[in-house]
């Protein structure tokens, strides 16, 4: 039953991320840029933290397949929990798109992730944005109170102002999640490959850069 409920949260928590984000996108698309790239950004920092607040005590408020794989790789999330969490994921990413599709059945793209210029502009932004962002979450998930008190801020706070200046270069995603549920359903899939490997790879590289950070004596949580 705990281990459902987990699922379940995590499930609920990544539509409510895609949702709000790719919604604020596609509102913004229609009604003549009344959100603005500015809106967009605050869009996915404010739910990404609302989430963390109202579903970390249940599932650890992952919400991203990269973060799930990463805390993984970092020895702080059990390996049998993390297939469950992935197939929620990406799940609740689908859902929200049918969602969008379902409101607004002009749009072309849903909010989908896609490179503004050449591609690999695109792959070593999400690369590096994903790599801080994971840093963020694993400092602020160390166990401290302090950092537990802060983490939706932070984290939030974090994909917020990575949104805002490099959305409109490569789309900002650091998620596979939430790239894939908007590419999938509207079939825009030509460059979703980017948007899976390049972030599960910045999530990755933080993990070591997280290790060289942590001062002498301490001691991780379980996410």
């Amino acid at each position: 039953m705990k281990n459902r409920n987990r699922v379940f949260a995590e499930l609920i928590g990544t539509y409510c991320l895609v949702f709000a984000g790719t919604g604020a996108i596609v509102v913004n698309d229609l009604y003549e840029g009344s959100v603005t790239n500015v809106g967009i950004g605050l869009t996915f920092g404010l739910v990404v933290m609302a989430m963390i607040y109202s579903l970390g005590s249940v599932s650890g408020a992952h919400i991203n397949p990269a973060v799930t794989l990463a805390f993984w790789l970092a020895k702080r999330f059990d390996g049998r929990d993390v297939l469950p969490y992935v197939l929620a994921q990406f799940a609740g990413a689908i859902l929200a798109s049918l969602t969008v599709l379902m409101l607004f059945p002009t749009h072309q793209t849903l909010g989908a992730t896609l490179p503004s210029g050449i591609w690999y502009q695109s792959f070593i932004l999400e690369f590096i944005l994903t790599a801080i962002l994971m840093f963020v979450i694993l400092r602020m998930t160390n166990g401290s109170e302090q950092g537990a008190m802060w983490a939706g801020v932070a984290i939030g706070a974090t994909v917020g102002l990575e949104a805002m200046f490099a959305g409109p270069v490569c789309g900002a995603s650091m998620n596979p999640a939430r790239s894939l549920g908007p590419a999938l359903v509207s079939m825009t899939l030509s460059h979703l490959w980017i948007y899976l490997v390049a972030t599960t790879a910045g999530a990755f590289i933080a993990v070591p850069i997280y290790r060289l950070t942590e001062p002498l004596g301490e001691v991780d949580s379980t996410a």
